[in-house]
């Protein structure tokens, strides 16, 4: 327990940092190391080599975590602008828009850049948004660039006195300024502590080149604007707070102690900016053009909950409701649950779930019953002798990620893939069956808050890094661990990511610790505006060419109306859906009825819901009004058994609907 209260005093604070936060002391950062220790280590590390500067925590799940995973690095996509590692240098472009059917894509394209004389990189810090990657010529360190989100500049400093050849002409328009011009786009360049010439610029030790793309229709006030505004970056900050009923978010940005150029994604606002009448093409649609020092935004804050109001049902409805719950509780036994951290973290929260509609219903012995039979499989994954004694339903600890693997690892979480979707089940459950009993508090405690620290934790400690799958700019997470793809990172399940972080903050509230239920807040309500705004009532005008509703798979480079494991029409819908937690219905009816008939028109275009995610669609198809709730509900009565997630059960399917059915 000593353990335990460490590691969230050592969660508290806000932002992202590059290193471990110190403990307090010595003896506490020891009984943390003890604590996580005793889970025991995974058996062999995934990860590989690593381009990172000693110290640092591994950045998975992050949008450029391509440049430091795998055989090469990656393209990365700090919005707007796309940065990549070349074979002696680095190369940027403002990527050119496009739309199809399907694909919304903004790929990478090196149009401007420099030659170093580079051999090889690696990333030397990183932060809340952005990321500072060393370029050395063996031993020998040259310079450093840094890109962030939210910010179209590419600041180079150099570490000793050099000349970089350009990888196209410069043309001086000043004597520190000129412009270079590739792939049909021109881009400013300002030098301080050097000099330019046609072929490339020269830097005195500590001097520094910014590249700024010029946006389309500029005048030259307007580029003169950006030219003094192209300050070198150094770093970000992240602060949020939360005040009537808002959570807010602050990400500050370090131009050398002036205003720098900055743009917000589409809908976030510019508060606080000095914006220009200039926009810049993005995959999210056009964005704004603006000076300043910080991004601030604020989301209505989506209130955690686990439970469903069953106040408002009829009498006949609870007794259809209690028949079903005691049908689906006599099918639950030791049997029921998987082994995988993604389908055993599944099945955990269907009986949870269920355990939750028979307290409701005052069905006494099914839920005593179901409580005892989760509980059982809880006490197996929240062990704090972790994987000592079995290699399934248990977590391990990778030392060279500083993270945690649920054993058995499921699609490819052992490659740090997916941590928030598997483990907000896991927290849901705990939550759900631990709320009002100390005794399953006190026992789950340890582990659970390591689960919670692996995917949340505020800041970096020693085991763990700082909000390691959420990205404050994006307002979203990535799914992906090493991100091995050419088009960044990307997330497909918007919905699990919301479950994740209602989880994480339920968990806070019933174990008492006031910083995961703070955090989860903030996240969820961040997560869930990014569905609503990107994945299910999406802003799609400037993209005539894609013809679908939603978009269900975002990358940095491109957005899809695609999954990753099927073709099917309803599988795009469905995966922004499951699992329909109690507060889903605060966002997932974005754009109201006629929005909601379009998705399903696409998902279930013959009114046919035997098929995978049909539960969830029918719970969607519920929030559409009276009419449509009933019509969920006489659907959902008849769904087979095979067609119902193994998340779900009937039994809450049709709790959900006749939540939202007061016909």
């Amino acid at each position: 327990m000593t353990a335990v209260a460490l590691l969230l005093s050592a969660c508290t604070g806000t932002g992202g940092t590059d290193r471990p936060t110190p403990s307090a002391t010595a003896t506490d950062s020891a009984a943390q190391a003890r604590a996580v220790a005793a889970l025991g280590d995974i058996a062999s590390s995934t990860v590989g080599t690593m381009r990172l500067a000693e110290g640092l925590l591994p950045p998975t799940n992050r949008w450029f975590s391509g440049l430091v995973f795998g055989d090469a690095p990656q393209p990365v996509f700090p919005t707007p602008i796309s940065w990549q590692v070349t074979s002696d240098g680095f190369a940027a472009g403002l990527p050119d828009v496009t739309a199809t059917e399907k694909t919304i894509a903004g790929g990478a394209v090196p149009q401007v850049g420099f030659d170093l004389g580079a051999t090889d990189t690696l990333v030397s810090a990183y932060d809340a948004v952005s990321v500072t990657v060393e370029h050395r010529d063996g031993d020998t360190v040259l310079g450093h660039s840094v890109v962030a989100e939210g910010s179209p500049l590419v600041t180079y400093t150099a570490d000793r006195d050099q000349t970089m050849t350009g990888t196209s002409p410069l043309d001086r328009t000043g004597d520190d300024t000129a412009t270079m011009s590739g792939g049909g786009r021109t881009w400013q360049v300002v030098v301080r502590d050097g000099s330019v010439s046609a072929s490339g610029v020269t830097l005195r030790r500590g001097g520094s080149v910014v590249l700024v793309p010029t946006p389309d229709g500029a005048s030259s006030s307007q580029v003169a604007r950006l030219v003094d505004a192209a300050r070198p970056l150094s770093g970000t900050s992240l602060e949020r707070s939360a005040s009537r009923g808002s959570q807010r978010t602050t990400l500050s940005y370090d131009f050398d102690g002036g205003a720098g150029v900055l743009v917000p994604q589409p809908g976030q606002g510019t508060e606080g900016l000095t914006c220009t009448d200039l926009r810049v093409a993005t995959i999210a649609g056009p964005a704004p053009v603006c000076t300043g020092t910080a991004l601030r935004y604020a989301v209505d804050t989506v209130q955690p909950s686990d439970r469903l109001d069953l106040s408002g049902l009829t009498d006949g409805q609870r007794d259809t409701l209690a028949a079903q719950v005691r049908q689906d509780a006599s099918k639950v036994d030791a049997s029921s649950y998987a082994a995988d951290s993604y389908g055993g973290g599944k099945d955990l929260y269907r009986v949870a779930t269920l355990y939750r509609l028979a307290v409701a219903l005052g069905l006494d012995d099914q839920a005593a019953a179901l409580k005892t039979s989760v509980a059982a499989e809880l006490d197996q994954w929240l062990d704090p002798a972790g994987c000592g004694g079995r290699t399934a339903r248990c977590f391990a600890y990778d030392p060279e990620v500083h993270g945690l693997v649920g054993q058995q690892a499921s699609f490819g979480s052992d490659e740090f893939n997916d941590h928030h979707f598997h483990y907000g089940y896991v927290l849901s459950a705990a939550a759900m069956v631990a709320d009002g009993d100390a005794s399953l508090v006190q026992k789950w405690r340890t582990v659970a808050d390591f689960v919670a620290a692996d995917i949340a934790s505020p800041t970096a400690t020693e085991s763990f890094p700082a909000l390691r799958v959420y990205d404050p700019y994006a307002q979203h997470s990535w799914a992906s661990g090493y991100s091995p793809f050419a088009d960044g990172n990307n997330q497909e399940s918007s919905s699990e990511a919301v479950s994740a972080w209602n989880g994480v903050a339920r968990w806070g509230a019933v174990s008492g610790s006031s910083t995961l239920e703070s955090t989860g807040t903030w996240l969820l309500s961040n997560e869930a505006a990014s569905a609503q705004r990107d994945v299910l009532d999406p802003d799609l005008s400037a993209f005539p060419g894609f013809t679908h509703r939603i978009v269900s798979l975002n990358w940095g480079g491109k957005r899809d109306h695609a999954t990753w494991f099927s073709a099917a029409a309803a599988a795009p819908a469905g995966i922004e859906l499951i699992p329909m937690p109690a507060m889903a219905g605060e966002y997932v009816d974005a754009g109201g009825r006629q929005q909601i008939q379009r998705v399903l028109d696409e998902a279930v275009p013959d009114g046919r819901y035997d098929v995978q995610f049909g539960d969830y669609l029918l719970m969607y198809r519920a929030l559409g009004g009276e009419s449509d709730a009933a019509a969920a509900l006489r659907d959902a009565e008849r769904l087979p058994d095979a067609v119902i997630d193994s998340a779900n059960t009937r039994s809450y399917l049709l709790a959900w609907v006749m939540t939202r059915d007061r016909s």
